[in-house]
């Protein structure tokens, strides 16, 4: 889900800018660049993925006039390329939202806020916690990462969204579309959780070395 029109304070947009930036220019000071130009493969599949995800991003529902619902791939682009190259591929995607005239210029932070930086620090900290704390197991990953993990990653955007509409709506039946929109999150929460399972799992079987955030000899090679 993503902001199609502005209403919320500008003050709040300024702000979410900033942190949505400032998030983006942290991860983009670990130089995730470096690996693409060390390998060929991986630019091929990072930017067919992020060309991918902004034409599934066409396939949106205008729930109201200032909110789309569509599939984010956040979970997804996290767990094969690692937070990162996720947030640059969102980013691209925003911007050609911006480009291509679907969405005002200045709701670019704040909808890079909601559909990448939320939802993908959730995700890496649930895979933080996988990865220490839970067993081994190919299974294990797959489900608590791919499926749980993708739909607490949709939650996150949308209370976030919700949240932020809370904290600083303009208009006050946008506020109370918001509320109740809130109500229909963990029907939008199983289909992103479906669609980033299904396809994690396809790449787990095979091609396993592609998922960034998946170590094949520990999970596999030595069972």
């Amino acid at each position: 889900m993503s902001f199609a029109e502005p209403v919320l304070a500008h003050w709040l947009l300024v702000v979410t800018s900033l942190v949505a930036f400032v998030v983006l220019g942290l991860a983009l000071a670990q130089r995730p660049w470096r690996l693409l130009l060390a390998d060929t493969g991986l630019q091929h599949r990072w930017l067919a993925a992020t060309v991918a995800v902004l034409l599934m991003w066409q396939l949106r529902a205008q729930a109201v006039d200032w909110l789309t619902l569509h599939l984010m791939f956040t979970a997804l682009l996290v767990l094969v390329f690692k937070a990162p190259l996720a947030l640059l591929s969102l980013l691209l995607v925003n911007l050609a939202m911006v480009v291509t005239g679907r969405v005002d210029w200045t709701l670019l932070g704040i909808n890079l806020l909601v559909t990448g930086v939320m939802p993908a620090l959730t995700m890496v900290i649930i895979w933080r916690l996988v990865d220490r704390f839970l067993p081994d197991n190919l299974m294990v990953f797959l489900f608590v990462c791919g499926f749980f993990g993708a739909a607490l990653s949709s939650l996150a955007a949308g209370l976030a969204a919700v949240g932020l509409m809370r904290l600083g709506a303009n208009d006050a039946y946008a506020l109370y579309q918001a509320l109740e929109y809130a109500r229909f999150l963990p029907l939008l929460m199983p289909s992103e959780a479906f669609i980033t399972g299904m396809l994690l799992s396809i790449l787990l079987v095979y091609h396993p070395g592609w998922v960034a955030t998946f170590n094949d000899h520990r999970y596999i090679d030595t069972k």
